[in-house]
């Protein structure tokens, strides 16, 4: 298909072209895995990261120097496949780990098929590189992307903390569930130094679930560990922001915070930050959370205004640390130095302060939290308006009714909102909680 064929077709409700979409698939030969004695250049399944309403993230590991790239069709059999490569238009990206390619100019609701490939680059100098040909992923896969007129599901999943019998058995319910969306929310890590330990968490978190986002698009909200250790710094060389379209110049630091639509439901990511305060010594005077909530403050102000947001039958709000508890608004309970008994309910109160008045002003239905590795649903009280519920932790200890790996399902039957949550432990429902419109 020429150029001028493909923008023909654009008119006729075709694929949009998107910045470092290119016309030529085959613009040098495709090969399969090396058979020389090289590792396979692209290194794990592809992991769809950001799901949106007009783009969505693909990454996949590299063994080598490599310019990723993504051959994306609305037909299952690749036809008209068009080719999105790492880096966008100037200069490609090459990287020796991770290959990011964000496809822009997509279709709401819209099911595509992809295949993922990688050029081999030899890099000697700026002035000598050369190419050695492309290896192509063999499998085609599937995403669809959010929007007002998207049907389906999300589930919201908390606390993982990279311990693999509770990630098993998490993702086997997410398979068995087959959600639209699944909110990752908070403490997939412990710490990351470096830069391999976020790619084992992230890109390949388990070696029994090698494909767990290749089909299932993901989205990523920090919890306070992810905040922690020298890497946490630069977490989105592993997890890439948000599509900066997404959000006004202003909130261009915002690259974790999300509204998007999922049919009649308007999801709502915010990023509560570290759980203790800026001045804590062990943190050196380097943390700015404070100034990265007022920001997110202003954000949310005109998130909740929105025409996605304020259309929907439903808003749901999803962060690490909880908004609510029934003692939050205690003054003696300091954040983060208090008795243990006080220090989650002190924990909140950051963030509560400065979200919770546009919360409640918007109506809220849901908040899902985790943090706490407890499950807990608090219903609307006269000091809180919305349901809270927190998701449990990452310990697999059979007959716990709290501390449990979860995952915390929702969708839309015949109009209501249906919020499930499960014990992965267990593999059962334990609590079910309705919304209607």
């Amino acid at each position: 298909m020429t150029r001028r064929e493909f923008i023909l077709s654009m008119a006729a409700g075709g694929s949009q072209v998107a910045a470092g979409v290119s016309d030529s698939p085959e613009r040098v030969s495709a090969a399969a895995a090396p058979t020389d004695g090289r590792k396979p250049l692209i290194a794990s399944a592809p992991v769809l990261q950001n799901a949106a309403e007009r783009s969505m993230g693909v990454a996949f590991a590299v063994s080598a120097d490599a310019s990723g790239w993504v051959e994306v069709s609305t037909s299952p059999d690749m036809g008209g496949a068009k080719r999105v490569y790492s880096g966008g238009l100037g200069m490609m990206e090459v990287n020796d780990t991770i290959a990011h390619i964000l496809v822009r100019g997509l279709r709401p609701a819209t099911r595509y098929w992809y295949r993922v490939g990688a050029d081999r680059i030899e890099y000697k100098d700026g002035y000598r590189m050369k190419n050695l040909g492309s290896e192509v992923s063999g499998k085609v896969h599937s995403f669809t992307t959010l929007g007002a007129e998207a049907q389906g599901s999300f589930c919201i999943i908390n606390d993982t903390h990279d311990q693999k019998p509770s990630i098993d058995r998490v993702f086997s319910k997410l398979a068995e569930l087959k959600p639209s969306v699944v909110i990752w929310n908070g403490d997939a890590l412990n710490k990351a130094e470096k830069m391999q330990k976020a790619m084992d968490v992230l890109m390949t978190p388990h070696e029994k679930h090698p494909e767990f986002a290749a089909d299932m698009p993901f989205m990523f909200i920090n919890g306070n560990h992810d905040f922690r250790g020298r890497f946490a710094r630069h977490l989105e060389r592993v997890w890439m922001f948000r599509d900066p379209s997404e959000r006004d110049g202003r909130f261009a630091e915002l690259g974790r915070n999300f509204a998007q639509r999922l049919g009649d439901i308007a999801l709502i990511g915010l990023d509560t930050g570290e759980d203790k305060p800026d001045s804590y010594p062990a943190f050196a005077g380097i943390f700015q959370m404070d100034r990265y909530r007022d920001l997110q403050t202003e954000w949310l102000a005109e998130a909740v205004e929105s025409p996605a947001v304020k259309s929907a039958k439903f808003k749901v709000a999803m962060c690490h640390i909880p908004l609510f508890h029934p003692n939050w608004r205690d003054p003696n309970l300091p954040v983060g130095d208090g008795p243990k008994k006080g220090k989650c309910a002190a924990m909140t109160r950051p963030c509560a302060r400065r979200w919770r008045p546009f919360l409640d002003k918007a109506g809220i239905n849901l908040v899902v939290s985790g943090h706490t590795h407890r499950f807990v649903c608090y219903e609307p009280s006269a000091d809180c308006p919305w349901t809270q519920i927190t998701g449990g932790g990452c310990a697999v200890r059979p007959g716990s009714t709290t501390d449990f790996p979860s995952v915390i399902e929702g969708r839309v039957v015949d109009g209501q909102l249906i919020v499930r949550v499960h014990n992965c432990t267990e593999n059962r429902v334990v609590a079910e909680k309705i919304f209607s419109s």
